[in-house]
């Protein structure tokens, strides 16, 4: 072979080695180019999932409180509690002592269906400089009675008028809770008032004081949930409020 044709032959020997590696470094660059986008599209995927389950956190139910002061009633209360259990809310009940004696049945449904129980003295006594002793017996008094129904410790108190002295807390291993929402219900059977009063002034984490021994007042309530619900609001216990 002269060398002409062997230089011919060892260029055609060079570029058929060259074409292959070209077309191999192709093909691999290509399949690296599509797992790269399958990558970046599962990458921008979990971006987009994690985005949304952010923003449903955010959205998250605003939380409020129904309590009712001074039942049970042996009829308001029961009205009260079938239209809670309709529509799937929780409530906290302050009930007095004389009260929760005369209707244990009451009280026991209260715990059935999932409500705070908690004490508003036996009498309703307000506490003053003069009968601290007298005052601090009647919580004993009726947690007593609540406890002797349901079986559970008492941790929670509602103090009539909210009047309180912190070192019974330490006394008697309990709790006070007031309200930001009074809508004066006690005074007035105008049940329509007493809704708008409560939707003007409620708000996340509110604490809306009534009380469940007038007509007016169950279905004011009825129409406070209804709405406030519409409105995505969640119906809770006062403890999550206070601790959560």
């Amino acid at each position: 072979m002269d060398i002409r044709k062997k230089r011919l032959f060892f260029f055609g020997v060079v570029l058929t080695v060259s074409l292959l590696f070209y077309f191999l470094g192709r093909k691999q660059a290509d399949g690296s180019q599509v797992r790269i986008e399958a990558r970046t599209s599962s990458t921008q995927k979990d971006i987009t999932v994690e985005k949304v389950m952010t923003e449903c956190d955010e959205q998250e139910a605003m939380k409020v409180a129904l309590t009712f002061d001074d039942g049970p009633h042996p009829y308001y209360t029961e009205q009260l509690l079938d239209g809670l259990k309709e529509r799937h809310v929780c409530a906290s009940f302050f009930v007095t002592g004389e009260h929760a004696q005369l209707h244990p049945d009451i009280i026991k449904r209260m715990q059935d269906e999932g409500h705070l129980i908690g004490n508003h003295t036996y009498s309703h006594i307000q506490l003053s400089q003069g009968n601290r002793d007298t005052f601090k017996n009647e919580l004993v008094k009726t947690n007593d009675i609540i406890s002797g129904i349901t079986g559970e410790e008492v941790n929670f108190v509602r103090p009539p008028y909210g009047s309180w002295e912190k070192s019974l807390e330490s006394e008697l291993n309990m709790f006070p809770v007031l309200w930001t929402v009074d809508p004066l219900d006690w005074c007035s059977s105008d049940a329509d008032g007493i809704a708008r009063k409560v939707l003007s002034k409620v708000k996340e984490n509110s604490i809306i004081l009534m009380h469940d021994s007038y007509a007016s007042t169950v279905t004011a309530t009825f129409r406070v949930i209804d709405e406030l619900q519409k409105q995505g609001y969640e119906f809770v216990t006062v403890d999550e409020i206070l601790f959560d």
